[in-house]
C-alpha cells in the first residue's frame, strides 16, 4: 500500500470542535481522490493517515492531497511497528538510492513508554545512517531530513515532507455567495475564503448580447477550476445588459458605476439567501480602481443586508496575481473580454459618491424590479471535482432560472 501521512494545524487549535473539522477533512481527503481508486482513512493522534492501492501513481496522489485545505503539510511514509529493528529496516529502505552529501535524522516519541527518548533514538538512528553510508551528519542545512515519528503501536518513516495549503476544511464556516468576474481579483477572493472552510457560490453578472459572451467562457471555466478545491460549485450566470440599459437611460454617467455595483450586490444577495449563503464576497481591494474608493465601497454595503466579505481588501495587484498564479487562475483571467462593467462606462466616473447622490440616483430606477429581473433571468450550472454525479455537498438547485 501507498501510505500518506497528513499533519494539520489550525485544526488542532479547535478544541471541542476538533472532531468536526477532522471528520470533514478526512471527507474532503477521499473526495479529492476518489476517482484514483479505493482510499483507507485512519485516524490518529495529530494526524490522518491515508492508505491506496500501489498501482496509483504517487504523483497522482500528492497533486490531489496537496490542494485539500486544512493540510498543513504531508508525506509518502513507510508504516512499521513501533520497534527499534523495524525501524532501522524502513530507514535503510527509504534511503535506497539516495546520495546527499549531509543528512539528519528528526526523531519524535509520541509516547512515553517507548525505550529511548527522542535524543537517543536520533543518536542511534543516525549512528545507524553514518554506518551504512559514510554519509556526514549536518543539524542545520542538511541535504537529506529523515524523519520518524513513533507511535504506540506503530511508527512513520519518510525523507520528504510536502506543503498542503492550510487553512480549514472546505465546508465547516458555512456557505458564501461570491460575486465572480472573469477579471484576475474576484477567483482569488473566492479561493481565499475556500481556505477559511466556506463553500463558495459563484454570481457571474454578463451583458450578453451586447457584449460578447468572452467573459462568461472565462467565469465557466474559473467555476470548473475551483471546483477543484472544493469539489462541488454551483456558478449563476446573471444576464445584466438590459438592467444596465435601465441604468444609463435614468442616471447621470458618473454614478452609473456605483449604481451597478449596488444593483450587483442585491442581486447577489436574493441569490445568496436562496442558497444558505451568509455572506456575500467580492474581490475588491481598496483604493484599485474608482469603484473601490472607501467612499464607494460605503455606498454597495449600505444596500446590503448581509455582511459584504472583501478577503483581498488590503492586498496590491502584485499580491493578487501571484496568489492567482500559484492557484493556477491566472492565464484564464488574463484572456481578453467584455466585462459587462465596461457596457456605457462614463469616462470619469466618480470616485466620491455620496449616499444623497446615489439615493436622489435610484429614485428614477425601478429597483424591486430591476433585481427581481436579475434573479428571475439567471442561470446556474453545476460542477463537480471529480466528474461524477451530483454531490450531496450542493444541496439541492436553488429556485432561481433554469439550470444550463
Amino acid at each position: 500500500m501507498t501510505t500518506i501521512l497528513v499533519h494539520y494545524h489550525e485544526i488542532a487549535l479547535k478544541r471541542g470542535n476538533r472532531p468536526l473539522f477532522l471528520r470533514r477533512l478526512a471527507q474532503n481527503l477521499v473526495r479529492a481522490t476518489s476517482d484514483l481508486g479505493p482510499v483507507k482513512v485512519d485516524q490518529l493522534t495529530g494526524r490522518l493517515v491515508l492508505e491506496f492501492d500501489d498501482a496509483i501513481p504517487p504523483e497522482a496522489i500528492q497533486d490531489r492531497v496537496g490542494r485539500v485545505f486544512g493540510v498543513a503539510n504531508f508525506s509518502c511514509a513507510r508504516r512499521v511497528p513501533s520497534t527499534l529493528h523495524a525501524i532501522k529496516t524502513a530507514i535503510a529502505e527509504a534511503i535506497k538510492g539516495e546520495s546527499p552529501a549531509s543528512f539528519r535524522v528528526t526523531a519524535r516519541r509520541a509516547f512515553a513508554s517507548f525505550p529511548m527518548t527522542s535524543t537517543d533514538l536520533n543518536r542511534e538512528l543516525g549512528a545507524f545512517i553514518q554506518a551504512q553510508t559514510g554519509w556526514r551528519v549536518d543539524l542545520t542545512r542538511p541535504e537529506l531530513n529523515v524523519h520518524v515519528e513513533v507511535l504506540p503501536e506503530e511508527t512513520f518513516v519518510y525523507t520528504k515532507k510536502l506543503p498542503g495549503p492550510g487553512g480549514l476544511p472546505v465546508g465547516v464556516s458555512g456557505r458564501v455567495a461570491a460575486l465572480m468576474s472573469g477579471g484576475i481579483d474576484s477567483p482569488v477572493a473566492a479561493w481565499r475564503m475556500m481556505k477559511r472552510g466556506c463553500r463558495v457560490v459563484f454570481v457571474h453578472f454578463h451583458s450578453v448580447p451586447y457584449l460578447s459572451s468572452a467573459s462568461k467562457d472565462k467565469a465557466m471555466a474559473l467555476a470548473r477550476l475551483l471546483t477543484r478545491y472544493q469539489y462541488a460549485s454551483r456558478l449563476y450566470l446573471v444576464p445584466f445588459g438590459e438592467i444596465q440599459r435601465e441604468v444609463v437611460l435614468a442616471s447621470p454617467p458618473p454614478l452609473r458605476i456605483v449604481l451597478y455595483r449596488r444593483l450587483m450586490v442585491r442581486i447577489a444577495e436574493r441569490i445568496a439567501r436562496s442558497e444558505r449563503c451568509q455572506a456575500v464576497v467580492t474581490g475588491e481591494s481598496l483604493g484599485q480602481v474608482a469603484s473601490q474608493t472607501l467612499e464607494n465601497l460605503s455606498r454597495l454595503s449600505e444596500v446590503a443586508t448581509m455582511p459584504i466579505l472583501r478577503p483581498l481588501i488590503g492586498m496590491d495587484k502584485e499580491e493578487i496575481s501571484a496568489q492567482a498564479r500559484a492557484i493556477g487562475s491566472f492565464e484564464i483571467s488574463i484572456e481578453p473580454d467584455q466585462d459587462c462593467c465596461q457596457l456605457f462606462v462614463p469616462k470619469h466616473p466618480s470616485t466620491r459618491t455620496t449616499p444623497e447622490q446615489v439615493e436622489k440616483a435610484e429614485v428614477s430606477l425601478d429597483i424591486e424590479g430591476l433585481v427581481a429581473r436579475g434573479v428571475a433571468e439567471a442561470e446556474w450550472k453545476e460542477y463537480q471535482f471529480p466528474e461524477g454525479p451530483v454531490a450531496p455537498d450542493l444541496g439541492g438547485p436553488a429556485a432561481l432560472g433554469p439550470s444550463i
